[in-house]
């Protein structure tokens, strides 16, 4: 018999050993040993999975670098080599796939192995085995939310070099069977994993629970919605969702959510530790303590160790970054700024001018957006703000009494004000110039898991802020989305108002509506990985990017509609008012931009709502069916 062997670390190191969930993700596999002896010791085996879990893929990670948070015109990508993201004038079929089946294969070794193991404890056995099961489970949702159907392989594939592989080659199941068997999976193992609200970056109860809430409402809204956009199926339901079954989907989100509401799962709480409710959220990104117990399933960075990523290096203001290089890349747009609501519940665009057209002058950069949702100031860092004790300095140049603007091209370029001879600044430090790389070219910075420890914009340190997976206000979201659907509005509302509580908004919402739906998650959940797979599964995504061009005037209408138009990323840069002897002077005015560097406009195509299988897995399988509309 052929022997097989590991790639294993070999390390002092026991599951007792570890201080927190998240150490053995720090273990890197070295050397090479014999599987028998990797699956006889509980710390071997739990670095090999630690690298099962490395492996996890996410649509935004803090890890893979900026760019999947800056599209969908939620933000601007202020880098030279990344201005494509807004000049382009559609997304290509091949956008956003997956078809990593070697990882599918290393999951379901493992499990085997792990079954077939006759020294670990059965304690520990169990553990592993669930967590495998988890962990290939939740590869599977994110590649139907990406693919639709694809090949449901559970076993490890053995080839015997007979020169035939049709036995090898399996068909993409329907699209709803692996919604089902993420489901399934799911309800199989919750119970055999921890209900402990501090195993974050390990499988948990709560972790299967949160997965299945999130593909059961996923499934349904495909379900349901995907009737509006009959084109977009197989006959074989490789892809698309019969929408008799949309209830029964709506049923099992709920039912899954409301199983973490109950603290069966182990006592998830939304964040409330901070008197100020824009810092209180903020923080809730940040706080890796026991006291934050809104994470469900987080993906852990660790400074000192190879798990630390560049976030905060490539977001941080320029004027207050460690390194005073580059920084300032992911530039949140006047669109999602301008969704957050103000406090009585009403949406209004920002007041940039009265009745009569006049402009608004305002005393502090920040009053423009006093009595908001206090997400907005926990999510992007406006004009003015503060970030570690430091204020950012954003404005466009002086507005002068003729109309006429001074500006520069940088504020280290002085220039003198009319009737003076000494030079000034004329600009901000963290922009807005047009075409000014590294700084804020939409007047916002991201503020949401930019890290305000020290050292933390260094490349030779950088950040160690986890990246949320799933969370408990996003199970509340989903109950109420679920609910919504199901007729129990009453209940839908009651979820809704926990979560906009939080942030402020505390008149009660009565009459939920499916705009009302939409609107909650773009703006508790922007910048989370969210959005894209949001508007495919409510099937609005060729609606709300449909590769028109905006106007101001759009951009400032219909705030709060689900199908709202969002093909391009606009801009609010302030002026200072000069104009000496006016009482006037020395205040703050606004205008809308759309940055000079935006010249395309987001089309999403039929053919985008499931990405494209390439060539090459066709060839090597015929047996695959194509995508449609492609």
């Amino acid at each position: 018999m052929k022997k097989i062997y590991l790639m294993i670390m070999l390390a002092v190191l026991s599951v007792a050993g570890c201080k927190k969930d998240s150490e053995f993700l720090d273990v890197p596999p070295k050397q090479i040993i014999p599987e028998e002896t990797a699956f006889s010791d509980p710390a071997l085996v739990l670095s090999v999975l630690g690298d099962l879990y490395n492996r996890q893929q996410d649509f935004s990670s803090l890890d893979d670098g900026w760019d999947s948070f800056v599209d969908f015109s939620e933000a601007f990508p202020s880098e030279n080599g990344a201005y494509d993201i807004v000049q382009r004038t559609s997304w290509g079929y091949g956008e956003w796939s997956s078809w990593d089946y070697g990882y599918i294969r290393d999951l379901n070794l493992f499990i085997e192995r792990a079954t077939a193991a006759t020294k670990l404890s059965e304690a520990d056995k169990v553990r592993f085995i669930a967590e495998g099961r988890f962990l290939r489970a939740n590869y599977y949702f994110e590649l139907v939310k990406r693919m639709g159907g694809v090949p449901l392989i559970t076993t490890s594939l053995v080839y015997d070099y007979s020169g035939n592989v049709t036995n090898l080659q399996t068909p993409r199941s329907k699209e709803s069977e692996i919604y089902d068997f993420v489901i399934s999976e799911a309800e199989e193992i919750k119970s055999l994993l921890p209900a402990d609200v501090n195993v974050k970056s390990r499988a948990s109860k709560g972790a299967a629970l949160a997965m299945e809430c999130r593909a059961a409402l996923y499934a349904a809204s495909i379900a349901k919605y995907g009737a509006t956009t009959p084109q977009v199926a197989l006959p074989g339901g490789e892809v698309g969702i019969p929408a008799n079954l949309a209830n029964d989907y709506y049923t099992k989100a709920l039912r899954a959510a409301e199983e973490i509401i109950s603290g069966s799962a182990g006592g998830y709480q939304l964040y409330r530790v901070l008197p100020d409710l824009s810092d209180n959220y903020a923080q809730l990104f940040l706080d890796k303590s026991s006291v934050n117990t809104e994470p469900i399933f987080i993906e852990d960075f660790k400074v000192n160790t190879g798990r630390v990523h560049n976030f905060t290096t490539n977001n941080q203001p320029f004027s207050i970054s460690d390194e005073g290089l580059d920084a300032g890349r992911l530039n949140p747009s006047l669109n999602i700024v301008e969704a957050f609501e103000r406090l009585d519940n009403t949406y209004a665009p920002l007041a940039t001018r009265d009745a009569n057209g006049n402009p608004i002058y305002y005393t502090n950069q920040l009053d423009i957006f006093a009595g908001r949702d206090a997400r907005l100031a926990g999510t992007v860092l406006l004009p003015n703000g503060l970030f570690k004790g430091k204020r950012v300095d954003i404005w466009a140049g002086y507005l002068l009494a003729d109309g006429s603007i001074l500006s520069s091209d940088d504020a280290s370029r002085l220039v003198p004000l009319p009737g003076t001879t000494v030079p000034v600044q004329v600009v901000g430090k963290d922009g807005p110039v047009n075409g000014q790389e590294f700084r804020s070219q939409t007047g916002f910075y991201i503020r949401k898991y930019l890290d305000p420890q020290e050292g933390s914009g260094r490349r030779g340190r950088r950040s160690d802020v986890a990246f949320i997976r799933y969370r408990f206000a996003e199970v509340l979201l989903n109950a109420a989305e679920a609910a919504f659907e199901l007729g129990q509005t009453s209940l839908a509302a009651d979820y809704l108002n926990r979560v906009r509580q939080r942030a402020g908004l505390t008149t009660p919402l009565t009459e939920i509506t499916f705009d009302r739906i939409v609107h909650e998650r773009r703006v508790e959940l922007v910048f989370e990985g969210h959005t894209l797979f949001d508007m495919k599964r409510w099937r609005l995504a060729h609606v709300v990017w449909d590769g028109s061009q905006m106007t101001v005037s759009q951009l400032t209408s219909n705030i709060g509609s689900a199908t709202k138009k969002n093909t391009q990323p606009f801009g609010l840069w302030p002026y200072k008012y000069y104009n000496p002897g006016n009482p006037n002077n020395g205040k703050w005015l606004f205008r809308e931009v759309k940055p000079s560097p935006v010249t395309g406009a987001s089309r999403f195509q039929l053919g985008n709502y499931y990405s494209n299988i390439g060539n090459d897995i066709v060839s090597a399988n015929p047996k695959i069916v194509k995508q449609p509309n492609q």
